[in-house]
């Protein structure tokens, strides 16, 4: 018993320490990247959602780099990529899609997730590894196997946060007067891009981004609300 337990607590410490550092390097990266986001139709949507949040105002920046994406880190900060912003900014994407990406964000960091998510990327190389000294005595498929069956697990943990984070945004924008339609086109917008998760959902990290429209339209109808 106490070999099987060491099996897996070495690998999660050895993990969370790992984890850690890349942490305080994401930090340093973001702090050297990152500038205010500064735009009054984003910033006046941004402040109808704080109102009905009961803050003075939501902490939303822009992270630079050119990929196209949101992300929130553990301290609430929410970031939004200035890849993101080139299409707003030559009109491909709304000021109010803008908004549904930010409150997304805003529902990954009142619901835990952001800070759960080194737990949940500590266990999966934890759960790599122990699985790698399972497997260790098939040759060469050993390690493939485990990090295929760490990947199943870590990968439905963060679709199901993606789902949690969509509602939340939903009930957020419609509380807010600006309602689902622009969050529901941005996933059509994002699919088109080829940042909507296409391929084998259950092994994306986000689902597919006609799913996560088909689960919004589902709340409303719960809700009873007309887009």
């Amino acid at each position: 018993m106490s070999k099987l337990l060491y099996l897996f607590l070495l690998p999660l410490v050895f993990s969370l320490v790992r984890y850690q550092f890349a942490l305080f390097q994401m930090k340093r990266d973001i702090e050297s990247k990152s500038t205010d986001l500064n735009d009054a139709p984003v910033d006046r949507l941004n402040g109808r959602m704080a109102a009905v949040l009961g803050v003075s105002s939501i902490d939303a920046n822009i992270f630079e780099i050119d990929a196209v994406n949101g992300f929130a880190v553990p301290d609430g900060r929410i970031f939004i990529t200035r890849g993101l912003m080139n299409r707003y900014r030559v009109g491909d994407i709304s000021a109010e899609e803008i908004a549904s990406v930010i409150a997304h964000e805003i529902g990954h960091v009142a619901l835990g997730h952001a800070k759960r998510r080194m737990v949940d990327v500590a266990g999966k190389d934890a759960m790599r590894i122990a699985l790698g000294f399972m497997f260790l005595k098939i040759p060469l498929v050993g390690n493939l196997i485990a990090d295929f069956l760490a990947r199943i697990f870590v990968s439905g943990l963060s679709r199901r946060d993606e789902y949690a984070a969509d509602k939340f945004a939903s009930g957020l924008l419609i509380k807010s007067g600006i309602g689902t339609a622009p969050q529901k086109s941005l996933f059509d917008k994002l699919g088109m891009m080829g940042s909507g998760a296409d391929g084998v959902a259950w092994l994306m990290d986000h689902p597919k981004a006609k799913d996560r429209i088909l689960a919004i339209e589902k709340n409303e109808r719960e809700w009873g609300v007309h887009a």
